[in-house]
């Protein structure tokens, strides 16, 4: 657990003790003689709280600009700038809070299962949480790696228990995450949400994969027992979890992915799954996954008897388990896969405009996975009283550091070289738009994945849908013929004409920040509206 060779002084940090990876019984030792809001639920998962901060924060996060990552770098409100004097302020900051603890926690694994590509990343941080946690969502090494580890490629250091200062220049709040491409570091300041560390790996993926030519994606994938792989991509809401978990199925992982001259490979080593109304009924593999050595974050829970109340939201609605891919039953380790021959982009449409399944051409692969299209409805944020259209390019635009065309190009590479099916699966309504129509119902998007999988769809017969320009289905076993046309689900057609003609306008008015960066034949892929 502490290891006396082991030193920080590379990173001017002596503390009194260091405890590197740590494993899962130690680490609850620690949470619980040093966490004061640490315990461990009925089932045995190690329950904590992020604090103030119960999500990421996308406004903070800030890229430093060096002259060799300007013209790589999609600069923006997504990749906000900042220049390297003010980094080594928070850098300084951080180190220097680091420096006031008698106990720092080192985690040293993988980011990607695949060894020609793996980056090895180190993990500073003051929490046995966050420790655990990212224990969880990195590759572990084995002990011959681990004592062979070595100089990191990137580090992390996570001071999130103190906060920025808002008064330095960049700074909007007293929370801070910062990214040094050029140092290769990482530094969080003002939150204690585990997830920054998370999406922080991501983050430095989804740049350093595409210049070797490999397309990172914010994707689930499984596996068939003939070795055939599926990729799902789609916000929240729209079933990428849900979907991807399938018994018949092996899982290769539910949130972060690289597509490979040799195949697909999961970036992680565990899931982060949201446990907010969970059961196990609907989710019975999560559920069944939280138990000794999974970290619940933020959950409610009966202080006696210590059962999780998943349906409990005092804290926050963003309530999570992170825990060991293993942990899921039919997840296939490593966590590698062949060329997908299929790829599904989940939608959930609240105009119950878009059909429950289109076949997409790779050029209205591109356009829509840049796109990145899913509806909010009235309910899940403050303010919201209608279906707002919600569009997130490459289904994950917070995470993405070049402009979308670059992985959209290599998206495109790899489906010619493949001959990969693309498909757009609406898990939204049908019938009418939210609050007249209904929610597709899962047992019927169920049946069209699986005749995706097994090839059925790919020769059923299609209408061409002018408006979108992509062909549409009209038989799916097990799925009534009636629904596979949204317009004839409409009692009113007149009011779909003019639903579907407003979301295509939404479309064409969301690319055109994206044109400048795309061919004619991405462009001229989209929907037709005038």
């Amino acid at each position: 657990m502490s290891d006396a060779s082991f030193t920080l002084e590379q990173y001017e940090l002596h503390p009194r003790t260091i405890i590197r990876n740590a494993t899962p019984p130690e680490l609850y030792e620690e949470a619980l003689t040093y966490e004061p809001d640490a315990s461990i639920s009925s089932v045995g998962a190690l329950i904590v709280s992020s604090y103030e901060k119960t999500g990421r924060s996308p406004k903070d996060k800030r890229i430093v600009e060096y002259p060799s990552i300007d013209k790589d770098v999609w600069w923006g409100n997504i990749n906000i700038g900042m220049d390297e004097a003010t980094f080594m302020i928070s850098r300084g900051r951080a180190i220097d809070y680091l420096n006031t603890q008698q106990r720092i926690y080192v985690v040293d694994g993988y980011a990607g299962w695949d060894p020609k590509y793996r980056i090895k990343v180190r993990i500073v941080a003051t929490r046995p949480y966050h420790a655990l946690f990212m224990h969880n969502m990195l590759i572990r090494p084995t002990a011959e790696e681990l004592a062979d580890f070595g100089e990191p490629d990137y580090v992390i250091f996570n001071a999130g228990q103190f906060p920025a200062n808002p008064l330095t220049k960049h700074m909007t709040s007293r929370t801070s995450v910062e990214l040094s491409f050029e140092r290769k570091e990482f530094v969080i300041l003002g939150t204690e949400y585990a997830g920054e560390m998370k999406k922080g790996v991501f983050t430095i993926m989804n740049y350093i994969m595409p210049k070797q030519g490999i397309l990172s994606m914010h994707s689930s994938a499984n596996e068939g027992r003939e070795g055939d792989v599926a990729v799902f991509f789609g916000l929240s809401g729209t079933g990428k979890t849900t979907l991807s978990a399938d018994p018949k199925r092996e899982l290769i992982g539910d949130d972060e992915h690289c597509w490979t001259d040799d195949g697909v490979f999961n970036i992680e080593g565990g899931c982060y799954a949201k446990c907010i109304n969970l059961s196990e009924d609907n989710e019975p593999d999560i559920y069944r996954a939280i138990r000794f050595g999974t970290v619940l974050e933020n959950v409610d829970y009966d202080k006696a008897t210590r059962v999780v109340d998943y349906d409990g939201t005092s804290l926050t609605e963003n309530t999570r388990a992170s825990y060991p891919i293993e942990y899921i039953l039919n997840a296939k380790i490593p966590c590698m896969g062949g060329h997908p021959q299929n790829i599904i982009f989940l939608t959930c449409d609240a105009f119950g405009v878009l059909p429950p399944v289109s076949k997409l051409t790779p050029a209205q692969a591109m356009y829509h996975f840049i796109s990145g299209y899913t509806a909010k409805v009235a309910g899940t944020e403050m303010g919201v009283t209608e279906p707002e259209a919600t569009f997130s390019a490459c289904f994950g635009a917070a995470f993405m550091v070049w402009h979308p065309s670059k992985y959209a190009e290599l998206l495109a590479k790899r489906l010619q070289q493949n001959g990969t099916s693309v498909w757009l699966v609406n898990t939204g309504w049908s019938g009418g738009g939210y609050g007249e129509g209904e929610r597709m119902s899962l047992k019927y998007t169920r049946s069209i994945i699986d005749s995706i999988l097994d090839g059925t769809l790919k020769n059923a017969p299609t209408d061409h849908n002018d408006l979108f320009g992509f062909d549409v289905p009209t038989e799916c076993p097990k799925v009534p013929n009636e629904i596979m046309k949204p317009r004839n689900t409409w009692s009113d057609r007149n009011a779909y004409d003019k639903a579907a003609l407003k979301l295509a306008n939404m479309f064409q008015e969301n690319f055109k920040q994206f044109e400048e960066g795309s061919s004619d034949e991405i462009i001229q892929a989209g929907p037709k509206a005038s």
